[in-house]
């Protein structure tokens, strides 16, 4: 069990926070081995364990490190967060507690992609100042008429269906390294809604620091997607050659 670590901020008001970890580097190769009854071999050879069952798709031994997250993220966020099933969630229930004054407020409205239906594009016609001024309304008449319906004595189950799914929501969230690999792959590319995208960097950032070999061998053998943080930090590896000496 680790120290809890402080909250990385994330959007506006969001973050995640690592709650608590297990297993690590070594819990992958310890993994690894004892299905053939083997035993750690020194650092340089565990390393190139763990770069080999990337490479080749062994994925189960990834499976015996976990990771525990606090998260905090839009209600939109995390409808395509909890599509990642391969882990464990609980989230703050708005049916026993009351919804606080904590929305997302984009600082720029995009465009959408004429090429991708999915997909958003910087829009420079956009009237930024006018469209922040007309979701900000919504979104307090949206706030004004939750607490009316409240004081009228509305149960919360209820009076939360007026609220948008730019409201905070928070959960904890537990996942295997090998299902925060497909996270990372998945959310931190350029293709991935930009909102989620942030979130899937500073997942990458914690991964990094917790498994630095693991996170290497992703580089190497698991990252196709397109993010230029990540890319720089790939095509700073060293060439496979150096960094086995």
């Amino acid at each position: 069990m680790i120290d809890q670590r402080e909250p990385v901020k994330v959007l506006d008001e969001g973050f995640v926070r690592l709650v608590d970890f297990m297993g690590g580097d070594q819990g992958v190769v310890d993994a690894a081995r004892v299905s053939y009854g083997g035993v750690s071999k020194g650092a340089e050879a565990d390393k190139k364990l763990i770069a080999y069952l990337l490479k080749h798709n062994h994925g189960t031994p990834f499976e015996h490190a976990v990771f525990k997250f606090h998260v905090k993220t839009p209600i939109f966020v995390a409808r395509q967060w909890f599509r990642h099933r391969m882990a464990s969630y609980n989230e703050v229930s708005f049916r026993y507690t009351e919804v606080k004054d904590s929305f997302y407020m984009p600082a720029q409205w995009r465009g959408q992609d004429k090429k991708n239906k999915q997909g958003s594009v910087a829009a420079a016609t956009l009237d930024q100042a006018a469209l922040k001024k007309l979701f900000k309304v919504h979104v307090d008449g949206a706030l004004a008429t939750y607490k009316q319906m409240i004081a009228a004595g509305v149960a919360r189950e209820m009076a939360r269906m007026v609220l948008p799914v730019n409201l905070y929501t928070e959960f904890y969230w537990t996942i295997n390294a090998r299902g925060l690999m497909n996270f990372v792959a998945l959310r931190a590319d350029v293709h991935a809604q930009w909102e989620i995208q942030q979130y899937g960097e500073v997942l990458a950032r914690s991964f990094k620091e917790m498994m630095p070999w693991t996170y290497e061998a992703f580089l190497r053998n698991g990252w196709r997607g397109e993010n230029a943080a990540i890319e720089a930090e790939r095509a700073a590896l060293p060439p496979l050659e150096a960094a086995a000496k």
